[in-house]
């Protein structure tokens, strides 16, 4: 990991890399240095209900150093981009370090966000039934073209949003955001950081890592889960989390269902190196190892 020594001691901070990457660690460190404290911009961190398969800090760093936006909404509860902006709102008074791998928050923290209106419970319910029934690709090719050529067209929740929008609406999601208002945080005004690391070395400390994980309790927090757990959630999107359930259900063997944990793993981090490789190109670049 790179030094912090070139790391401004004033201005907000920003880390974006995708998972397993080391960018909470780097985070730890530069608000131990400036005191700051650490806020969460990981869209499945935010889930009280998992802290294991999330990679949440632990709550031996919760306690050393000051986090914020982390474990805090229930599984069953409404959370999007824009609630996550209404709060982050609220820390950008003091030192912050903001840390996450979700490329969403950070755009709409540095470029602005649309006020998108709200999208009804029956569309939602439409939506989940027809991803269940016909698989996400049916809401994918009803998408407009521009949305479509903005989404990120293998993640399912990112599609389904587009097409709820659409839906609700008669607007696509991207018509919706060229609307976009005044960003909180303008990119000039922040010390912008992404994680860039080779994809050997960051698979090899993907599967690591989950092996930590299940070592340190995942499977008694997915058994925990189980009861609640709504894979069409987006709190039950958590990375590994259907692999595990599929165990307790007695459909795999638990090494076939680590084995398949550790592939969406590194499917998922190869989608966040893409976003942050189109997206993120002004921002300042941190080469791993």
């Amino acid at each position: 990991m790179a030094g912090i020594a070139g790391i401004s001691r004033e201005a907000p901070v920003l880390i974006a890399g995708p998972t397993a990457s080391g960018k909470s660690a780097l985070a730890m460190e530069i608000a131990a240095r400036d005191g700051r404290v650490v806020v969460n911009a990981d869209a499945l961190q935010v889930y009280g209900c998992w802290r294991l398969l999330t990679a949440r800090p632990s709550r031996e760093d919760e306690t050393a150093l000051p986090h914020a936006l982390y474990g805090h909404v229930g599984r069953d509860q409404p959370y999007s981009v824009g609630h996550w902006l209404r709060e982050v709102a609220g820390w950008l008074d003091r030192p912050v370090v903001i840390v996450g791998g979700t490329g969403l928050y950070f755009s709409a923290l540095t470029e602005g966000l649309a006020e998108v209106p709200p999208v009804p419970p029956g569309v939602r319910a439409e939506a989940d039934r027809r991803r269940q029934t016909e698989g996400f690709g049916a809401l994918r090719d009803e998408l407009d073209p521009a949305t479509a050529a903005k989404t990120d067209l293998a993640n399912p929740a990112r599609v389904q949003r587009a097409w709820e929008v659409l839906r609700a609406t008669g607007r696509g999601l991207a018509d919706w955001q060229a609307e976009g208002g005044a960003p909180l945080l303008p990119l000039h005004r922040a010390e912008a950081l992404v994680l860039r690391p080779d994809a050997g070395w960051l698979n090899d400390r993907i599967d690591r890592r989950f092996d930590a994980m299940m070592a340190a309790g995942a499977l008694d927090e997915a058994r925990a889960e189980r009861p609640h757990w709504n894979p069409s959630a987006a709190a039950g999107r958590a990375i590994g989390a259907p692999e595990l359930m599929a165990f307790l259900a007695g459909e795999v063997t638990l090494d076939a269902a680590v084995a398949a944990a550790k592939i969406a793993s590194r499917q998922y981090a190869k989608r966040q190196r893409t976003w942050f490789r189109s997206r993120m190109k002004a921002w300042r670049e941190v080469t791993l190892p």
